[in-house]
């Protein structure tokens, strides 16, 4: 199950953040259709915020075809925006995380991490849907 955590020095209406969550659980494979995402008091407790907030991102996802409500059971995925290459992101994540490492052995902040990566995709134009 997903868990969601917020950036409260992000610009992202706090609605929108969890929407990318879910969309990018849903490209990794880490959500597949038919799965229940967490019940809408669960999130509003566990972030502090209001359940307004966990609803609106849920319906955003209804919207775009992404999950489904079902009255009195919860929010289920319907839909997936995993590709081809999913077969290969176990292999590239523990290759990305032994990366992190050094990069924090080296004395890197998440920042500067972050910065490092988001300069390095627009050198080498791969194409930025990262939403």
């Amino acid at each position: 199950m997903i868990e969601f955590v917020l950036d409260g020095r992000s610009r992202v209406a706090t609605y929108m953040q969890l929407v990318v969550q879910v969309k990018q659980a849903l490209r990794v494979g880490l959500l597949r259709p038919g799965d229940q995402l967490p019940k809408v008091r669960d999130v509003a407790e566990a972030l502090a915020i209001n359940p307004n907030t966990v609803l609106k991102a849920y319906r955003e996802l209804v919207l775009e075809g992404l999950a489904e409500g079902r009255p009195g059971v919860g929010t289920f995925v319907t839909g997936s925006l995993a590709g081809p290459s999913l077969g290969h992101q176990g292999q590239l994540r523990d290759e990305l995380v032994a990366w992190l490492e050094r990069a924090e052995s080296a004395g890197m902040s998440p920042d500067d991490i972050a910065a490092l990566i988001e300069t390095t995709i627009r050198g080498t134009r791969v194409p930025r849907d990262l939403s």
